[in-house]
């Protein structure tokens, strides 16, 4: 290994501690020094993509991982990062397009599935969504962003039981997730206005 790569490599370390640690900006001019080195940074260029998507600066994080995707179009996570990124501005079927491709190249990734289940689901394959954030959750059992997205898209179907089932297991998992404390209420609230509607159209 040359001492250039070596220095890389401890260079997007440190970026990614820093990533871990919220610290988003600074993993981002971390990432930067080794493009000043290495302007064909795989890496650098997902780490910037994914802290700025973080950030929820979607632009400058499509531009830092379309640069990833010139250099390899094969990467897993840049297809998969920048299918989140269309997934968080609701350009659902190019969310699918590039999580297809993530899938392709690292099937089986609980991950991937769940964005990609999430962005079917939400372009209208209802059914194929579920299904395809089941297979995450077979994959990845308590994670609880898999638990928490399937939750709510059983909420979505008016699956009540199924809904609920999955939020309680969120909140075992994490007990101070307030996201599932009013994913939960919410549950409850749509599941007994639910069972009056049926009561007074019966």
């Amino acid at each position: 290994m040359s001492n250039q790569t070596s220095n890389v490599n401890l260079l997007i370390q440190e970026a990614d501690k820093k990533k871990l640690s919220g610290k988003h900006s600074e993993a981002i001019k971390i990432c930067e020094k080794i493009l000043t080195q290495d302007l064909d940074c795989l890496e650098a260029y997902e780490e910037i993509g994914d802290n700025y998507l973080s950030l929820r600066q979607y632009e400058k994080a499509k531009k830092a991982l379309t640069r990833a995707l010139q250099i390899n179009p094969r990467s897993a996570n840049a297809n998969y990062l920048l299918g989140f990124v269309f997934s968080a501005i609701g350009e659902w079927q190019k969310s699918i397009d590039y999580l297809d491709r993530a899938d392709n190249v690292e099937p089986n990734h609980p991950e991937i599935l769940r964005c990609l289940g999430w962005s079917i689901f939400h372009k209208g394959e209802r059914k194929r969504g579920i299904f395809i954030l089941e297979r995450a959750l077979n994959l990845a059992g308590n994670d609880p962003l898999i638990l928490s997205d399937l939750g709510v898209c059983y909420l979505n179907e008016k699956n009540f039981e199924r809904s609920s089932y999955l939020f309680k297991k969120v909140l075992e998992i994490e007990p101070h997730n307030e996201k599932a404390k009013e994913c939960l209420n919410a549950v409850r609230f749509f599941q007994k206005e639910f069972r009056k509607f049926r009561e007074k159209n019966a």
